[in-house]
């Protein structure tokens, strides 16, 4: 009886997360990463079937938390900052919804479930702090992304050439173009920025085996190649920024590597990150006029049709955003109640049905007034500050991926200022995990391979 006594003692002292996690642990980690796969497949998340799997997955990942946390007597807290804000968030639809002049939103149904989409993706973030918390889970989920990512663009790269009207050979989308099991090939292409990002970090370190980055590197050139022939100007943008920020965070390295080395290393170390960045361009390039002709690249940067608007109608969607704002600057019109907001300042009689801002930025000032915009800056700004700091105190596969991570939703960020691509949700979970990898501190240290 003492002997089974000072056994339970010791397994109650334990740390939580001590390298042996309990299968409630590794269920949760494994919903974790499981969630943002269903979604994308399932059409990108954008239908109610879907979300329904998702509540339901919701609520058993809070379960297994809870007993989790009374099993072992103590409840990981996650990173509050940057959950914070996205609560926040949530808050304010919830006020919204209150009979009040002047607050009520303009669209309740609409504000109603895009607060919970919210507190949803509060818990899954919180979630992710807490239990992608060594650099084992660090870099099995960025492995997970890469992997996913890549497949996803060999697939949908295939399903452009066979059937381009199509998902899956089963699903029609007349109202916009496809690509992959996106409903909107931009949206496609901003969640090629993100996994596309770690790829990137990765190929970039110095950890990995050549013959694994040679791997991941074909992956990226999958995910380049698959953003070109969706067309979108945004998308490239974006895709171009996540590619520079990587670039730069990876000469940064190699100055700080080689401060003590002669000039001709340092040449040496720059010249092989430049020159990576220009062979995936140029194979990227050099896929899509292989696979896809020059059409797409044309109408991705606007030279396939003269005579539309350059803008495709964002320059008439921007004003009337402001509009919207300034005749609600506290809280908004209502979060996702931009398409109702939007009839009343509409001078186009109604030629097209308009849902979204196409300017994420804008569309929170309308749809959340400057309450709104500022918890989404306050995330923002935490999430630069916090990125910064963990991609200088990480060492080797942790700082690659780390800085991938970043400039992935560096890039999506880019792209939101032309689109609403975090609209899809399922690039919303994969761009929480990404901020959680490019975030996440970690007690555990890796030597750096020379």
């Amino acid at each position: 009886m003492a002997e089974n006594t000072a056994k339970t003692r010791r397994r109650e002292s334990r740390p939580i997360y001590d390298g042996e996690y309990s299968r409630m642990n590794t269920a949760v980690f494994l919903l974790l990463l499981f969630i943002p796969a269903a979604a994308t497949i399932l059409f990108g998340g954008v239908d109610n079937n879907t979300w329904a799997l998702i509540h339901i997955l919701w609520v058993v990942i809070i379960a297994l938390w809870a007993a989790e946390a009374w099993k072992t007597g103590r409840l990981a807290l996650p990173n509050l900052p940057l959950v914070l804000p996205v609560l926040g968030l949530a808050a304010v639809g919830f006020v919204q919804l209150l009979p009040i002049a002047g607050i009520a939103s303009q669209e309740p149904i609409n504000t109603r479930l895009f607060a919970l989409k919210l507190l949803i993706f509060a818990t899954f973030l919180a979630a992710c702090f807490s239990f992608i918390d060594t650099d084992k889970r660090i870099k099995r989920t960025a492995m997970f992304v890469v992997i996913f990512g890549s497949l996803l663009a060999f697939f949908g790269i295939l399903q452009r050439l066979a059937n381009p009207d199509g998902i899956y050979g089963l699903r029609e989308t007349p109202q916009a173009i496809p690509f992959g099991p996106f409903v909107n090939q931009h949206h496609f292409a901003s969640f090629m920025q993100m996994t596309g990002g770690v790829a990137l970090g990765l190929v970039f370190g110095r950890t990995l085996s050549r013959n694994t980055k040679l791997l991941i590197a074909t992956g990226a050139v999958l995910m380049g190649t698959s953003v070109a022939m969706t067309s979108s100007r945004g998308g490239m943008l974006g895709f171009a920024a996540m590619l520079l920020v990587v670039a730069f965070l990876s000469l940064g390295r190699q100055r700080r590597r080689s401060e003590d080395t002669g000039i001709f290393t340092k040449l040496r170390m720059n010249a092989g990150i430049v020159v990576g960045v220009a062979a995936i361009i140029l194979l990227t390039l050099g896929t899509v006029l292989f696979v896809g002709g020059d059409e797409s690249l044309l109408r991705g940067v606007g030279a396939a049709r003269p005579g539309m608007d350059i803008s495709t109608g964002r320059f008439h969607f921007w004003p009337i955003a402001i509009k919207i704002f300034l005749a609600n600057p506290i809280l908004g019109a209502g979060l996702d109640a931009f398409g109702v907001a939007f009839t009343r300042y509409d001078t186009w009689n109604g030629v097209l049905r308009v849902e979204q801002a196409h300017n994420e930025y804008l569309q929170m000032l309308a749809d959340a007034g400057i309450v709104g915009f500022l918890l989404l800056a306050a995330f923002i700004l935490i999430f630069f500050r916090k990125a910064s700091a963990g991609i200088a105190s990480a060492h080797g596969s942790r700082r690659a991926i780390a800085a991938g991570a970043f400039a992935g939703c560096f890039g999506i960020l880019i792209h939101s200022f032309f689109d609403f691509p975090l609209r899809t949700f399922s690039n919303g979970f994969f761009f929480l995990l990404l901020v959680v990898l490019a975030t996440q501190m970690t007690d555990e240290k890796e030597a750096t391979r020379s």
